[in-house]
C-alpha cells in the first residue's frame, strides 16, 4: 500500500548531489530507474528530472527498511531519507556517480505496474506504443532534456523582444474563418447555431490590428492550428514565436530576427551563429537547390543543361526543350560505388513519386562511361554534358527534363537532399539564410487561376506597382522566410496599409468588392483609420527547438504530439461525443459519415 509524503520535505533532486555532499543527511524523491538485489546489498536507483542517484541497503540498514527495499521494482515512487557517502564502486557515466546515499528511511509513495517498455533513451519500442504511453515516454531523459531546452528558448524569447521594445498581447483562440492557406478548424457556437468559430492558423489579422491600435511592437508566443495532412516537422497545432513591427521596412525585421537567432543560440546552446545571414532572391534557390528551402550545408547545386542538348538526338531532352521547359542536373560527387544501376532504379521510382516523367543518368566509371541515354547522343553532346556537370571518373550525373520548370526544379530539389542523405555529405552545422522577393502570385494548375503566394495583405515591391495590370507572374512581394538547415523556420511579410492598393490585390485575386469585405471586412475597416507601415512575421519555435536538439521529428519537441493521421494514441482524439453534445449545437451526424468514421 502506498505511503504519505506527510513530515517529509524534499532537500534537493536526485541529479545534484556531488562529492561536495559527503556527510550530508538529505532527502530525494524519485522514480525506480532499477533495483539490485545482491543478497546483503540492495542498491536502487532513483530517477528524477535532473538524473539518477543511487540509494544504498546493507547490513547497517533497519530491517523493516531493508526489507521496504527488497519489494520495490521499476517505476515505484520513493521517497528517501540518508546520508551521502563516497561509493566504493564509482560510475563515471553520471554526474553523481562517485556518491551514493546510505538510507534511512524509505517510504514507497506509489506503486506501479510493469511498464509497457523501458525507460530509456534508446528505447526499441515501437513508436505508437509509445506515445500511447506518453507520460511515461516523457519519463525518458532525452525526451525530458529536449523540453527543458524548450523552455529555455521561450524564456529568451521573451528576453530578447521584451529588451527590444515589442509588448506581448494575447490574441483570440476563437476567431472569424479567414482564407490563410490552409484549411481551419472550425468550432461550432451553440448560441449561434448553424455558425462558427475557427481555431487560427495564425494571429495574423489582430496583430495587424495591434499596429492599427498604436501599440507599435507586439509579441507573442502563439498556439496556431492548420488543418493538413502531417509530416516530420509539421503538426496540426504549432506554436509560433509572432511578432509584428510599425514604423519599419524589410531591414528593420530581418535584423531583429537575426538578433533573436543569434541571442537564442548563444544562451541555450553556448553557439555563435555568424550575423547577418546570406540572402538569396526566390529565383535564386529554386535555380541553384529546387526549393525556397534550401539546405546549404551541402553542395550537389543545379546546373542547366538545355543549351547543351537543345539540338541532340534524344528525343526526352529535345521534346522539353521545344516545349519551352528545360534539362538540367546534379552531380553527385565520388558516388558510382553508391550508385548501382539497382540503386538508379529506386532514385527513378521516387522521382516519378514526385511528378517526374523519369530520370536520366551517366556513371563515370573506372573503365568508361555507362549511361542510359549514351546511344542518342554524339561524343561532342556527352563531353558537353560532362563539362557543365563538372563530372569525373567516380561521380554519377543525374538529369531531369520537362516542358515545365515548375516540376524539373522541385524533383531536382527534392532528389538532391535524397542523395546527399545516402551519401552522407550533410554537415552537421547550423546554416540559416533569408529567401526574399517572392512572388506575389503562384499559378495554381489545378484551379488554372493565379493565387496569392502569401497571404493577401502582403505588399508587392515597389518596382512592380506599374506591373499589376500585366503579367501576374512578374510582380513580386515584399516577403522574405528564414530558413534553418533545409527547413522553413519563419515567413513574413511587409503589409498593406493603402486601402486602394488592397483593393487592387484584392481584384487581381478575382474576389470582388463584396466578397473581400465578408472575409476581411473587419480589418478593412480599421485600415480607414490611420493604419502605420507595418510588417512582421512568425518563427516556427516547434521547428526551431527541432533543430537546435536535433531531432528527426516534431514529436521528439512536443509534450503530447498528433501522428500522422492527426490522432492522439494516448486519449484517443478526435472521438465521439454524447448525441445530446450534437443537438446543443445544431449538429448531424448522418450514418453514412459514422460509416466511414468507424472503417478509419
Amino acid at each position: 500500500m502506498a505511503e504519505f509524503l506527510t513530515g517529509l520535505k524534499r532537500s534537493c533532486y536526485c541529479g545534484e548531489l556531488r562529492a561536495d555532499n559527503i556527510g550530508e543527511t538529505v532527502t530525494v524523491c524519485g522514480w525506480t530507474q532499477r533495483q539490485r538485489d545482491l543478497g546483503q546489498l540492495i542498491f536502487i536507483d532513483l530517477r528524477d528530472r535532473t538524473g539518477i542517484v543511487q540509494l544504498a541497503f546493507d547490513d547497517n540498514t533497519d530491517r523493516a527498511v531493508f526489507e521496504k527495499a527488497f519489494s520495490v521494482r521499476s517505476e515505484f515512487v520513493l521517497a528517501a531519507v540518508g546520508k551521502v557517502r563516497e561509493r566504493s564502486s564509482k560510475n563515471k557515466d553520471i554526474p553523481t556517480g562517485d556518491i551514493e546515499i546510505e538510507v534511512e528511511e524509505l517510504r514507497i509513495l506509489g506503486e506501479s505496474e510493469t511498464p509497457p517498455f523501458e525507460i530509456v533513451d534508446d528505447c526499441k519500442t515501437a513508436e505508437l506504443t509509445r506515445l500511447k504511453y506518453r507520460y511515461l515516454d516523457l519519463r525518458r531523459p532525452q525526451l525530458q532534456n529536449n523540453l527543458f531546452l524548450r523552455h529555455k528558448v521561450a524564456k529568451v524569447t521573451r528576453d530578447y523582444f521584451d529588451e527590444n521594445g515589442f509588448i506581448e498581447l494575447e490574441t483570440p483562440m476563437l476567431i472569424k474563418s479567414t482564407p490563410e492557406g490552409a484549411r481551419d478548424f472550425l468550432v461550432p457556437s451553440r448560441i449561434h447555431k448553424g455558425s462558427f468559430y475557427a481555431l487560427p492558423q495564425s494571429p495574423q489579422m489582430y496583430k495587424q490590428l495591434c499596429m492599427v491600435a498604436g501599440f507599435d511592437r507586439y509579441m507573442q508566443i502563439a498556439r496556431c492550428f492548420r488543418d493538413e495532412d502531417l509530416r516530420a516537422d509539421r503538426q496540426p497545432e504549432f506554436t509560433q514565436i509572432d511578432l509584428e513591427m510599425s514604423f519599419v521596412d524589410m531591414e528593420d525585421i530581418l535584423e531583429i530576427g537575426e538578433g533573436y537567432i543569434k541571442r537564442v543560440f548563444k544562451e541555450v546552446l553556448d553557439i555563435d551563429i555568424p550575423t547577418p545571414f546570406p540572402r538569396y532572391t526566390y529565383n535564386e534557390v529554386m535555380e541553384r537547390f529546387g526549393s525556397d528551402k534550401p539546405d546549404t550545408r551541402f553542395g550537389m547545386e543545379i546546373y542547366d543543361l538545355t543549351e547543351d542538348v537543345k539540338d541532340c538526338g534524344f528525343g526526352v531532352f529535345k521534346s522539353a526543350v521545344e516545349g519551352g521547359g528545360s534539362v538540367r542536373g546534379i552531380t553527385a560527387k565520388g558516388a558510382v560505388k553508391t550508385y548501382t544501376r539497382k540503386e538508379i532504379d529506386k532514385l527513378t521510382e521516387f522521382v516519378r513519386g514526385i511528378g517526374a516523367k523519369g530520370l536520366a543518368w551517366i556513371r563515370m566509371n573506372d573503365d568508361g562511361i555507362a549511361s542510359s541515354f549514351a546511344k542518342f547522343m554524339s561524343e561532342d553532346e556527352m563531353q558537353a554534358i560532362l563539362k557543365t556537370a563538372g563530372a569525373e571518373k567516380g561521380d554519377v550525373v543525374f538529369i531531369v527534363a520537362d516542358t515545365d520548370d515548375s516540376t524539373v526544379l522541385p524533383t531536382l530539389g527534392a532528389l538532391r537532399c535524397e542523395v546527399a542523405k545516402k551519401l552522407d555529405i550533410i554537415g552537421d552545422g547550423f546554416n540559416f539564410l533569408w529567401v526574399v522577393k517572392f512572388p506575389f502570385f503562384e499559378f495554381d494548375k489545378e484551379s488554372g487561376e493565379w493565387i496569392a503566394m502569401h497571404h493577401p495583405f502582403t505588399s508587392p515591391t515597389d518596382d512592380c506597382l506599374d506591373k499589376l495590370d500585366g503579367n501576374k507572374g512578374e510582380v513580386y512581394a515584399k516577403a522574405y522566410d528564414m530558413v534553418l538547415n533545409g527547413i522553413e523556420l519563419s515567413s513574413g511579410s511587409i503589409r498593406i496599409t493603402n486601402p486602394e492598393l488592397q483593393k487592387k490585390m484584392f481584384e487581381m485575386l478575382g474576389m470582388s468588392d463584396e466578397e473581400a469585405y465578408v472575409k476581411f471586412g473587419f480589418l478593412m475597416d480599421a485600415f480607414k483609420y490611420g493604419a502605420p507601415p507595418h510588417g512582421g512575421m512568425g518563427i516556427g519555435l516547434d521547428r526551431l527547438v527541432m533543430q537546435m536538439v536535433k531531432a528527426s521529428t516534431l514529436r521528439d519537441v512536443v509534450a503530447f504530439p498528433k501522428v500522422q493521421n492527426a490522432s492522439e494514441p494516448m486519449t484517443n482524439a478526435p472521438s465521439d461525443v454524447d448525441r445530446q453534445q450534437l443537438v446543443d449545437l445544431g449538429i448531424e451526424v448522418t450514418a453514412q459519415e459514422q460509416a466511414e468514421e468507424n472503417k478509419v
